[in-house]
C-alpha cells in the first residue's frame, strides 16, 4: 500500500534534495504557464492515487497478513528507490544531465549518462530481485512461513518496479533539463489509471477484502497474486514509458552508449557522498521500524486486529498529504531565491528568506497539525473508506501520534535545503545520526514497555520526536552558518501565536465533532460510499468551524504571514 512515485514528494519525507533545474531559466510567462501545468498534474495524480489507494484496501485490507505481506513487498522498492534517487541520482546524475545539455557534445554525453545509469538500475533490480527472500526477510520480524512465502513472491512480482522508477527518474530529468516540465509531473497520472483497471478487475473476479479473511491465505494462489502484484508493477512502468512519448516528439533520441569517459562523473563532489550516506541511514531506521510494524501486525488474528504496518502506511498517506501539497510548494518557490542569495554571499537574504519561509509554513503546518488530531478518525473514513471501522480505529491514533511532527517536518524540509544551497552534506549526515538513534531509541522504548498493539502508534511518536530532534539541530547549525542569528525571535512569536489559536480551534472543532456523534457517526458497515461521504461532511462541518476560528483569531493575533499564505487563494477569487 505504498504510493506511487509523485514528484511532488520525495521518499526520504523531507521533499526533494536535488531535482535538478532546466538548463537555462525560463521566462516569468513560460514559468507561470509551467507552474500551472505542475500544479495540476500534481493534483491529479494525487486524486488518482487516493482512488488507486481505496481500491487496494478493499481488495487487501489495513491489517491482517495478505495486508502487511503485500504492503513490505511493494515497499521495498521504494525503499530502495530513495537510496538510490537520494544518493547516486539526484545528487550525482541528474545535476550532470543538467549540465550534458549545456556541452558542445551533448548528445554523446547524454546518450552515455542515460545508458550507465539504465544499466546499472537495471543490474541491480536483477540482483535485488533475485534476493527477494534475503530482503523480505531483513525488513519483517515475527512471521510465519506461510506469510513470508507470500511476502517473498510479491516482491519477485514488485522489486522490477526499482528499475521503472530510475527510469522515470531519467526521463523526467532530460525533459525538465528541455523545459518540458508537465510530462514528469502528469506520468503519475498513467500509474494511477492502469492500477485502478489492474485493482478494479480484482476486486470484480475475486471480491473484496473480507471474504478472503485477514490471515486466509490458502487462497493466494498465482492468478490472485500476478493481478495484485503485476498491476502495481505494470503501472510503475506505465509511468515511466509514457514519459518516452514526449521525448520522441519533441525530436529527442536515446541511442546506447556505454562509456564512463566524458560524462562527468569524477566533478561530482562531497556533497553526494554525504547526502547518500545521509539517505541510506534515514532508511536504516525506517527498515527497523518496518520490522517493528511487521511484528505487530503479524500478531493480528480473525477475533483481535493490531495496527501493522499497513496501518502505519495508511497513516502516513493522510500525514503527507498537508505536506506534499501545501509545504513543498512554499519551500519551493523559496529555494530559488535562497539559493541565488547563497551563490551571491548575501547572509543577510538568506536569513530573511528563511525567515519568512519558517513563519508562512508554520501558519498552515500548526492548523494542519490541530485538524489532523482532531479529525484523525472523519479524515480516515473519507480517504480511505475501504478500511472500515475496525480499520479506521486503527488507523486514526497512529495518525495522532505522526501529526505531531508535522511542525519539524516543514520546517525541517526548507532548511535542509538551505544546507544544500552552501553545498554543506555533511552536516546534513551528521545530524541525520541523532535523529535516527532517536527513532530508533523509541521503537526499542515501545518494544520493551507497552503492549504490541501500541507498537505501531509509538512509532508514530518516534518518527514524530525524531523530526523534532532534527528541526533542533540544523537550527543551531544554520545560526552558526548565518553569522550567529536567525531571525528567532519573530519565529517563535509566530509559532506560539499559531499554537494558542490552534488549540482553541481544536476545541471548537472537537466539540462539533461530538455534538454531530463523534466517531458513531460516521456510517461503517452500510458500504465504502456511505462512509466516505460521512467522513466528507463531517470532515467538511468541523474543519470549517476550525478554519474559521483559527483565521479569527490570527487576524486578532495580528499575523501577518496569514495575508501571505492566502494571498493566492484570495487573488484568485477576485479574479
Amino acid at each position: 500500500m505504498t504510493a506511487a512515485a509523485d514528484p511532488a514528494s520525495d521518499p526520504s519525507l523531507e521533499g526533494a534534495s536535488g531535482t535538478g533545474t532546466p538548463a537555462t531559466p525560463p521566462s516569468s510567462r513560460g514559468l507561470g504557464r509551467n507552474s500551472i501545468v505542475m500544479a495540476a498534474g500534481t493534483a491529479a495524480s494525487r486524486l488518482g492515487g487516493l482512488v488507486r489507494n481505496m481500491m487496494l484496501v478493499a481488495a487487501i485490507g489495513s491489517f491482517g497478513s495478505v495486508a502487511i505481506a503485500f504492503d513490505v513487498a511493494n515497499k521495498l522498492p521504494n525503499v530502495l528507490f530513495a537510496i538510490l534517487a537520494g544518493g547516486a541520482l539526484n545528487a550525482v546524475l541528474v545535476p550532470q544531465i543538467v549540465k550534458a545539455f549545456r556541452a558542445h557534445n551533448a548528445q554523446e554525453r547524454i546518450d552515455k549518462l542515460l545508458t550507465v545509469s539504465a544499466v546499472g538500475i537495471l543490474a541491480i533490480t536483477a540482483i535485488l530481485t533475485g534476493a527477494s527472500a534475503w530482503v523480505v526477510m531483513l525488513y519483517t520480524d515475527g512471521w510465519s512461513a506461510e506469510e513470508l512465502a507470500l511476502g517473498t513472491i510479491f516482491a519477485y512480482w514488485c522489486i522490477p518496479q526499482l528499475f521503472f522508477y530510475g527510469l522515470y527518474t531519467l526521463l523526467g530529468q532530460v525533459l525538465n533539463a528541455r523545459e518540458q516540465f508537465g510530462p514528469f509531473m502528469w506520468a503519475p497520472v498513467a500509474n494511477n489509471v492502469v492500477s485502478v483497471i489492474g485493482f478494479g478487475i480484482f476486486l470484480i473476479v475475486f471480491g473484496t477484502a473480507p471474504e478472503l479473511g485477514i490471515n486466509d491465505l490458502s487462497q493466494w494462489d498465482t492468478p490472485r497474486t500476478i493481478l495484485l502484484a503485476g498491476t502495481a508493477t505494470l503501472g510503475i512502468a506505465a509511468q515511466a514509458l509514457v514519459l518516452l512519448v514526449p521525448l520522441l516528439r519533441s525530436g529527442f533520441r536515446w541511442r546506447f552508449r556505454l562509456g564512463l569517459r566524458g560524462i562527468g562523473l569524477r566533478a561530482a563532489g562531497s556533497v553526494a557522498l554525504w547526502t547518500f550516506a545521509a539517505v541510506v541511514l534515514e532508511q536504516a531506521g525506517i527498515l527497523y521500524l518496518t520490522r517493528v510494524a511487521s511484528e505487530a501486525g503479524a500478531a493480528s488474528t480473525e477475533l483481535e486486529a493490531v495496527a501493522g504496518n499497513g496501518s502505519y502506511t495508511q497513516a502516513l498517506l493522510i500525514y503527507l498529504l498537508p505536506h506534499s501539497l501545501v509545504t513543498v510548494s512554499i519551500a519551493t518557490a523559496l529555494f530559488t531565491g535562497i539559493s541565488k542569495a547563497a551563490q551571491d554571499g548575501d547572509t543577510d537574504r538568506v536569513r530573511d528568506d528563511l525567515s519568512l519561509g519558517l513563519r508562512t509554513i508554520g501558519v498552515f503546518t500548526v492548523f494542519a497539525t490541530a485538524a489532523l488530531t482532531v479529525l484523525a478518525a472523519p479524515a480516515t473514513a473519507f480517504i480511505v473508506p475501504t478500511a472500515g471501522e475496525e480499520g479506521t480505529a486503527l488507523i486514526a491514533p497512529v495518525l495522532i501520534a505522526l501529526s505531531f511532527g508535522l511542525v519539524p517536518l516543514g520546517a525541517m524540509a526548507l532548511m535542509k535545503w538551505v544546507y544544500y544551497a552552501y553545498e554543506d552534506g555533511r552536516s546534513v549526515f551528521w545530524i541525520t545520526v541523532p535523529s535516527t538513534s532517536m527513532l530508533v531509541i523509541g521503537l526499542v522504548a515501545a518494544q520493551i514497555w507497552l503492549p504490541i498493539g501500541m507498537w505501531v502508534v509509538a512509532a508514530g511518536g518516534a518518527y514524530a520526536l525524531s523530526n523534532w530532534v532534527t528541526v533542533l539541530l540544523r537550527t543551531r547549525g544554520l545560526r552558526t552558518k548565518l553569522g550567529g542569528r536567525l531571525d528567532g525571535g519573530r519565529v517563535l512569536l509566530l509559532h506560539a501565536k499559531a499554537l494558542l489559536a490552534a488549540v482553541l480551534s481544536g476545541l471548537a472543532g472537537w466539540g462539533v465533532y461530538q455534538l454531530v456523534g463523534g466517531f458513531d457517526v460516521l456510517s461503517f458497515g452500510r458500504g465504502w460510499v456511505l462512509t466516505m461521504l460521512s467522513g466528507l461532511w463531517v470532515s467538511a462541518l468541523c474543519g470549517l468551524v476550525m478554519l474559521l476560528v483559527y483565521v479569527v483569531l490570527l487576524r486578532l493575533l495580528r499575523v501577518k504571514e496569514l495575508d501571505r499564505l492566502l494571498s493566492p487563494v484570495l487573488s484568485r477569487f477576485k479574479r
